[in-house]
């Protein structure tokens, strides 16, 4: 009878890291591992979730909301820095699972893991072509509508034609893109994504600058607007429900801790990377809404979606002219905007298909994949296999699957693994107390605790159709954990493929 709550050693784990045994190459630095975070965390929801929260639920207030969202992902982020720092290994929230609840829960969170990388890639992707496309057009370049839609997707055009989607091309050609780019080398795929991290953080803090000179006190009266009588509409049910809303625009750090195994220095440097993004975010992202916010009143952004309320707080940018409409100073930081947003979706793509490679490397490593997925090419030393069969699924994901399908998928299923490593910590913490920690989470047995239900807290906001969706998706990879994992796993079958 297989062991489903067999776990693998501490030890050998770190063994595994300090031997180089995974065969990939160690490239990044701090600096490297900080960009990785910020160029997973920033995309377009800071430009479009920060003006519709601050509309329907918080008012100026949105900046305590991210606060408090930034607060609960940095519960989370503590105890992934723990691990990170003491498990140094691919695989990040599966390998931390493996090692303190066992091979089933580590199956589980590893299946869970695709929610959030190679599902969220995919929506992600989707949105890259809604945006590529609207900025050919501001230089009158006009792709066919049916192919930058799923088939599910219709579009209607400027003569009134309600156009049906045939296939998404743009989606297809970021996703090949960033596969290549990520199989010619880690290191490579580092400097692009520092690049992209310059320009879009450029961008925001751009926007920022300009943006200060505009702002009017009155504006932010009344900071926390009156609640209306609906739960979450204003007042403090509203900070709190804008919270779980904007919660969303802090994914991506985990994402750091899948490249431990590629870090130079990664007891000292995968905390640093891990909690840095996430401070650099939480400070440009206050910084983003306080400006937003001051420069229009809130009830600006009401129906505003995509770019939109970004485009308004733009237009409010300027001086009042003759006839009394005000005569926008920056009219170019529009195109700037998305651009910034292609730049940031681009990383983001890049950095979750990086981190679902990484995943499924250790998992296979494990024996519960097959051996493909943990195959490193020679020249590269990249899982090189395991990028092109992912840049299959997703492209064909992206090009077929309309994006709010799927969407709320990966918010559920990140939260699921928050709250994994969270449980860990404490698991960790009761029964190997002495083990050395490069880098210890603070205030044991609390923030773990606070962690997990800061999650739980925003799992519940989801709707119950996402929960629907993630039990299916877990039935699934309970069958093939059944069926395949279990019965090649390295550890429940020891003297099987000796290699």
């Amino acid at each position: 009878m297989a062991n489903l709550w067999v776990k693998k050693s501490i030890s050998s784990l770190q063994g595994e890291a300090e031997g180089e045994s995974g065969g990939l190459k160690r490239t990044l630095g701090a600096r490297s591992l900080v960009a990785l975070g910020i160029g997973a965390i920033i995309g377009a929801g800071l430009f479009s979730i920060t003006g519709s929260a601050a509309a329907n639920n918080a008012g100026p207030a949105i900046t305590i909301s991210f606060v408090i969202a930034a607060v609960a992902c940095a519960f989370a982020g503590l105890c992934y820095a723990e691990f990170a720092s003491m498990i140094p290994v691919a695989g990040s929230a599966y390998t931390y699972s493996y090692a303190t609840m066992g091979e089933f829960i580590a199956w589980i969170i590893g299946w869970d893991l695709v929610l959030e990388y190679a599902v969220g890639a995919a929506t992600v992707s989707i949105s890259w072509s809604r945006y590529f496309v609207k900025f050919l057009g501001y230089y009158d370049i006009h792709l066919p509508a049916a192919m930058t839609l799923s088939p599910f997707d219709t579009a209607t055009l400027a003569d009134g034609t309600v156009v049906h989607g045939m296939i998404n091309l743009p989606a297809i050609f970021i996703v090949v893109l960033m596969s290549l780019l990520l199989v010619k080398g880690t290191k490579e795929s580092a400097f692009v994504n520092g690049v992209i991290v310059a320009l879009k953080v450029s961008v925001v803090l751009i926007f920022i600058a300009l943006g200060w000179g505009y702002i009017h006190s009155e504006n932010y009266t009344p900071y926390i607007p009156e609640n209306t009588g609906t739960f979450g509409s204003f007042g403090m049910s509203g900070i709190v429900r804008a919270a779980a809303i904007v919660f969303f625009a802090y994914i991506g750090f985990d994402a750091v801790s899948t490249a431990a195994q590629e870090a130079k220095n990664p007891k000292r440097d995968m905390p640093i990377g891990i909690l840095a993004s996430l401070a650099i975010c939480t400070i440009l992202y206050l910084l983003f809404a306080h400006v937003m916010t001051g420069v229009t009143s809130y009830t600006s952004f009401q129906g505003a979606d995509g770019i939109a309320p970004v485009a308004v707080a733009i237009d409010h940018m300027g001086e009042v002219g003759a006839n009394g409409v005000i005569v926008p100073a920056y009219p170019w930081l529009n195109k700037a905007i998305i651009l910034a947003i292609l730049a940031g979706y681009s990383s983001v793509i890049m950095v979750m298909l990086m981190g679902q490679s990484r995943v499924f490397f250790s998992m296979s490593k494990d024996g519960l994949l097959p051996k493909v997925f943990s195959s490193v090419h020679p020249k590269f030393k990249t899982p090189s296999k395991s990028n092109l069969l992912f840049m299959l699924f997703v492209s064909l994901f992206a090009a077929f699957v309309p994006a709010r399908i799927v969407g709320e998928m990966t918010s559920i299923g990140t939260l699921l693994a928050f709250i994994l490593v969270c449980v860990g910590v404490l698991v960790l913490r009761k029964t190997q107390p002495d083990l050395p920690r490069a880098f210890k989470t603070p205030l044991v047995p609390l923030v773990p605790i606070l962690g997990i239900a800061a999650c739980l807290f925003m799992m519940v906001f989801l709707p119950g159709d996402t929960w629907l969706r993630l039990i299916i998706w877990l039935a699934v990879g309970f069958v093939i954990y059944f069926g395949y994992s279990i019965k090649n796993s390295k550890l429940n079958n020891p003297n099987k493929d000796k290699k």
